[in-house]
Formats: C-alpha cells, structure tokens, sequence
C-alpha cells in the first residue's frame, strides 16, 4: 500500500486580483492588501475564498513498502502548473491513500480550482465508480471515504465546532508543531524570496500530520504500541539520513 500525507502553502493570487478589481499598474504587494480589504469588508475576515489562492509549495511524506520519504514537489524555479500536475500525476502513478489536516475544507478544493485554471487531467483522483468499481465504495471525493482521510474532520467526529488546529493537536502529543513558523507568515516570506523556507515549512507540517496520523492508526487498533514505535523510528531515521537543518531542528524538537 502507498500512502501520501500532503500539505500545500499557498500566497494572494494577485493576477486574479489585479484582473477582477482593475489593478493594472499596482504592486503586488498593494493588489493583495485590497484583496485581503475586500474580503474583510465582505465577511470580517481577512482569509481570501480558496479560488483566490495560488500554490507555491506542495509537500508529500510517502509511505511505502519498508520506506518512508518526505520532500517538496518540483524545485523553486517550478511554476504553480507543475507542482498541480506532479501532485496529480503521484495519484495517477500510485493510488495512494491520501492523509492531510484540513485537507477536504482547504488543500483539496484549491488543488481542485489551480488544476481547473491550468488544465491539469487527474482521472484517477476524480473516479467514481464509473470506470473502476472498486472506487464507487472508496474514493477520494467522499467525506466519509478512506482513500483521503481528513484527519481535522474525522477525529472531530465531522462537527465543524470541534475542530483543532494542527499546531494545538501536535503539541498535544508532544510533537515539535509549527517551530516559529505559520501559514499567516508565508505572503511575507514570499516577497522576501524566502520560498525555500516556505518549502521546508510545509515539509515540516507534512511530518506533523503523518506523526498525528500514526497515532490516530494506534487509536483505531491498525497498529499496535510495538508497531507505533517502529514507524515513529523509521521516520527519524529517515530525516537523521537527510540531515538537513530544518529536519534536525524538527528531531531536536521532538526529542525534546
């Protein structure tokens, strides 16, 4: 069996801002303030509808047979486009059951509306039964489906009031969480050209939700406290033979 814990960090999509508000000619920076403004002034938040975000990291921890690897997908110089469609293509590849926080409310819908504005082909994301049988009972657009398990909604007991936040459930079971980083910081690191902080960012929130997810696999009897503690070890020593600073950082934290 494949399994993918993802995670996506996105930014302002200031071009649909820019075209939707008549912005030529303004800054970047000036075009997302107002739409942050706007969506303000509409709703009293400042958090943009997920069809105004673009896609700037897409990071995935894969389990499979006796590995496990974590990384970013593309490289920093790779368009928004690519890191839709390599996302897409690892669907289409692997079949993998699909684990994420938050994924069905946030990360799915906005892959969902950039693979749309890009042309992104997904057949395999989007079956349904119709081609394959075995997708009418388990796919990955059902809420209540295991191909995609949204770990926020379903330990939530799918009551939106009782949702947690990533950081506050990591740190609840003694996992490093977010180490100084957050989503609400990455449009200023990105206009600082920070995008490889961004990177190792999601990276880490991607260890935060696999690590949640072993635990939710204990809690539902998959695994046993013999099993728990041999994945556990098998991701440490993944990120010991990377040795990379913010995956040290992560393993001290951890330690800790």
């Amino acid at each position: 069996m494949h399994c993918f814990s993802f995670d996506i960090e996105t930014v302002p999509d200031v071009e649909f801002g820019r075209r939707l508000w008549d912005l030529d000619g303004v800054s970047d920076e000036e075009v997302a303030t107002v739409m942050t403004f706007k969506q303000l002034q509409k709703s009293g938040r400042e958090f943009l509808p997920l069809q105004q975000h673009r896609i700037v990291a897409i990071s995935v921890a894969l389990r499979t047979g006796g590995t496990f690897r974590v990384w970013s997908l593309g490289d920093e110089d790779s368009d928004e486009a690519e890191l839709v469609r390599r996302f897409f293509d690892g669907i289409d590849r692997y079949t993998p059951d699909l684990v994420s926080w938050n994924g069905g409310g946030f990360d799915l819908p906005v892959l969902h509306y950039r693979a749309l504005k890009h042309g992104v082909q997904a057949p395999r994301y989007w079956e349904t039964g119709g081609s394959d049988r075995d997708f009418k009972w388990n796919n990955y657009l059902s809420r209540f489906h295991s191909r995609h398990t949204d770990l926020m909604d379903v330990i939530a007991g799918y009551q939106p009031r009782a949702g947690a936040s990533l950081e506050q459930i990591a740190v609840l079971l003694g996992l490093p969480g977010k180490l100084g980083m957050s989503g609400d910081k990455v449009w200023g690191k990105y206009l600082e050209g920070g995008l490889r902080e961004i990177r190792d960012y999601c990276e880490t929130d991607v260890l935060n939700t696999w690590l949640v997810f072993l635990r939710f696999e204990l809690m539902r009897g998959n695994l046993d406290e013999k099993g728990l503690a041999r994945e556990n070890e098998l991701v440490r020593s993944t990120l010991k033979s990377m040795d990379k600073p913010h995956f040290n950082e992560f393993l001290k934290a951890w330690a800790d």
